[in-house]
């Protein structure tokens, strides 16, 4: 169940599930009109969220789509190009950001430092991840490369899933995946270096978003709950991505909005709230 919490087989139950989903009155519109003028893309795209949910367990498309997406983005921009659809830089190495065999000699504190004062003038989401916590993130995405989070608005929350390709994860909001399949643009990538793990003890973040859809403070949001659904230590939290990824017909998103609201996560990120974490 790679594409969110719809139950069932049938395209009548893929349905329902858009329907529930709070978000779903604001592309009503959009879906129907799609139903009207072409109802042979939209019966194809309703079978295929489908036929995605019934692929055997720990196989992911959106890994998948993410590539091919990048492989069909390619030529268009020309061989030289590095940006990707969306603005997104692909193959985004940490020697583009920083001088890798400069800060060799440097301590990790140093490295630290150079890094937040480096991105803290720029409009994006940063962090510097402890080897060990990263370890534990790394070792549950691979098990289990995707998961529904929650981004909360004014008027309730919106999901988003998250995907993890290689040691990037992308994000896209899950009504795009409902309605676009795999065709879905990622609107958040989070870059993540190992690169000085070994070394220093510390392995670096940063992202690129598309700013149509999402401000820092919504990336943020969402980097944080990475944090707080992969680096756990309550297992009935990490359960939720296991049951996500494995169960996915017993996945409940309203869990996933609890889970906010009981980290505090939830009440801190209220749109007009201020949060002074970065």
């Amino acid at each position: 169940g790679v594409l969110g919490p719809a139950a069932g087989t049938g395209a009548g139950s893929g349905e329902a599930a858009l329907e529930e989903n709070p978000f779903y009155g604001k592309y009503r519109h959009k879906i129907q009109e799609l139903r009207r003028s072409n109802p042979d893309v939209f019966e194809s795209r309703m079978e295929k969220r489908s036929e995605v949910k019934k692929q055997p367990v720990g196989h992911s498309k959106q890994g998948e789509f993410i590539r091919c997406m990048e492989e069909k983005a390619r030529p268009a921009e020309g061989l030289g190009s590095k940006t990707s659809k969306g603005g997104f830089t692909r193959d985004k190495t940490l020697d583009s950001i920083l001088n890798v065999e400069m800060v060799k000699e440097k301590s990790a504190g140093e490295i630290t430092q150079i890094w937040n004062q480096y991105f803290s003038a720029k409009d994006t989401v940063y962090a510097v991840i402890p080897a060990d916590k990263f370890d534990l993130i790394w070792k549950r995405a691979q098990k289990c490369p995707s998961f529904l989070y929650a981004l909360p608005r004014k008027e309730g929350y919106e999901f988003f899933v998250g995907q993890w390709s290689g040691t990037e994860l992308h994000f896209t909001s899950l009504i795009n995946v409902q309605t676009q399949g795999e065709t879905a643009p990622s609107q958040l990538v989070l870059y993540h270096y190992p690169d000085l793990q070994k070394e220093k003890g510390i392995v670096l973040m940063t992202a690129e978003m598309d700013s149509k859809f999402l401000v820092v403070h919504d990336a943020q949001c969402l980097a944080n709950q990475v944090q707080l659904f992969y680096a756990t230590d309550r297992s009935e939290t990490y359960g939720l991505v296991e049951t996500f990824n494995h169960r996915s017909s017993e996945f409940k998103y309203m869990s996933v909005i609890a889970e906010l609201e009981q980290s505090g996560l939830g009440r801190e990120l209220r749109p007009g709230q201020v949060s002074d974490k970065s």
